[in-house]
């Protein structure tokens, strides 16, 4: 098998398994608190990294007192922020609304990129949050979408989505370059460390814990986390850079479907309609940033 083609499914393979986090924290909210979910996430997932990182031969990073703090940073808001904020938005909302809004995570992103970091915004950008926008409202607005409940989980939603973007502008502002399989276990080991203490608060202890929940923070610990990252950064050495990030399109499809056939949650023409502004906007972003990569004069050999 070509090797490109190789990548194509590694990365296909990747976002799947994005997707079917969605599904499983919305079974995670049914049977068990949000910081607690997270901890026990991470505590699962965290001596995998290691082993990665032991079996790769990748050291231990060692970056400035600066970049620790913004380390900290981002273990609250995109580790720990995002994990349970997501699962508390599947309290109120549905997994197929939730999926559709977790893919405009690009492009919430770039629209963070614009705001904080002063970016120079392309039209294309600004279509493209316009559409992701209207994507959201479709499936927010729409009558009978379970009213203040419904928006309170959306909006709770859109916050780890907020969280995760702002965990990508941190990491812009990193000083110290950490290889990504270090990066990960860094943000397991302090998520683990922030999620803690707001965990034994919730006392999940007198709440019960159903065996479904317990499987479901298994599977999201083991198969997204670590697997989704194995997969990922296996895709992206194989393709280009541009080429990768069209693949994020297939988060939210996979989510929306996942929904349906594991979840047996209905998928009407608002969500359909929603699905499909997202799409084409983390698309066309994606194939822009392509297109640019392309037209790039070559760099001249160091050789």
């Amino acid at each position: 098998m070509p090797r490109q083609v190789q990548g194509y499914l590694y990365l296909s393979l990747a976002m799947v398994l994005v997707g079917s986090t969605v599904v499983a924290s919305k079974v995670i909210a049914s049977g068990l608190p949000p910081f607690t979910a997270t901890a026990l996430r991470f505590a699962i997932a965290f001596p995998f990294f290691l082993a990665l990182m032991r079996l790769t031969g990748t050291p231990w990073p060692r970056p400035g007192r600066g970049d620790w703090v913004l380390l900290l940073l981002q273990a609250g808001a995109g580790s720990v922020g995002y994990t349970t904020l997501l699962i508390s938005g599947l309290s109120f909302t549905s997994a197929a609304d939730a999926g559709v809004i977790i893919g405009t995570l690009p492009v919430v992103s770039a629209a963070f990129a614009i705001l904080v970091l002063g970016e120079r915004p392309r039209r294309s950008l600004l279509a493209a949050i316009a559409l992701a926008a209207a994507g959201v409202l479709a499936i927010t607005l729409r009558p009978g979408a379970g009213g203040t409940q419904s928006l309170i989980g959306n909006a709770l939603i859109l916050g780890a989505v907020a969280c995760e973007s702002l965990f990508i502008l941190l990491n812009k502002r990193l000083r110290t370059a950490i290889a990504p399989l270090a990066l990960s276990a860094v943000m397991t080991g302090a998520g683990l460390a922030v999620a803690a203490v707001p965990a034994v608060l919730e006392a999940p202890w007198t709440t019960g814990m159903t065996a479904g929940a317990a499987w479901a923070v298994v599977y999201y610990a083991l198969v997204p986390t670590v697997g989704g990252f194995v997969f990922w950064y296996a895709g992206s050495a194989r393709v280009s850079g541009a080429e990768a990030s069209l693949f994020t399109a297939l988060a939210p499809v996979s989510a929306v479907l996942l929904a349906a056939v594991l979840l047996g949650e209905a998928v009407g023409a608002n969500q359909m309609v929603g699905i499909g502004c997202v799409l084409v906007a983390v698309l066309g972003m994606g194939m822009t940033a392509r297109d640019q990569a392309r037209r790039r004069p070559a760099a001249p050999s160091q050789r």
